[in-house]
């Protein structure tokens, strides 16, 4: 079978993309890149804290998106598809994330040099430190649930969806992290 052009793949859908996604058609990758690369990179942004991490796990998806393919059900969206490999892939980049976070915390309980009184930027840079400590404690698949709902905008079906997952399973998740969450929040001093 010859390799589909950009025009050809643009009218591929459902199994002809997996087919030329497969193979590792140029253009057929394109225009999966192309359609969805920024959804992606929006949802590892908010889900690692760090648009660099993030730009590395959107390419490390695209990157082995020929070899995960197969696995996309008939009917299911390839953007959830896509997302859940992201969540999956997105553990070791947590964790650097985490390490990197703690470091820089130790560093920002130093005490500064200079003004007595931080501006309101310096407030809500620490405020969103607080808010992303409180993310890395959480249980990777209650984080990354937290994130689709929260700052994705997902409901609990789409969610299940993405992370292949029973409805009532990405409910309970979600209902834990927030539990979490606020009580962190709260132990910090924070509302």
């Amino acid at each position: 079978m010859q390799s589909l052009t950009l025009s050809d793949s643009a009218g591929a859908s459902g199994a002809d993309l997996v087919a030329v996604v497969a193979k590792r058609d140029a253009a057929a990758l394109a225009r999966v890149y192309d359609e969805h690369q920024a959804a992606l990179c929006s949802f590892c942004h908010r889900l690692l804290g760090e648009r660099e991490a993030a730009e590395d796990l959107v390419h490390d998806v695209f990157v082995r998106l020929p070899e995960l393919i197969h696995k996309l059900e008939a009917g299911r969206s390839l953007r959830a598809f896509l997302l859940a490999i992201a969540a999956n892939r997105a553990k070791h980049h947590l964790r650097g994330a985490a390490r990197r976070r703690k470091l820089a915390e130790r560093f920002a309980k130093e005490p500064s040099p200079s003004a007595a009184r931080p501006d309101q930027a310096a407030e809500q840079r620490w405020l969103a430190s607080r808010i992303a400590l409180a993310l890395d404690r959480l249980p990777h698949q209650q984080r990354v649930t937290f994130v689709l709902a929260e700052l994705e905008g997902q409901d609990a079906a789409s969610i299940a969806s993405i992370l292949s997952v029973p409805e009532a399973t990405a409910r309970t998740r979600l209902f834990h992290a927030r539990r979490k969450l606020r009580a962190m929040l709260s132990e910090w001093g924070l509302p």
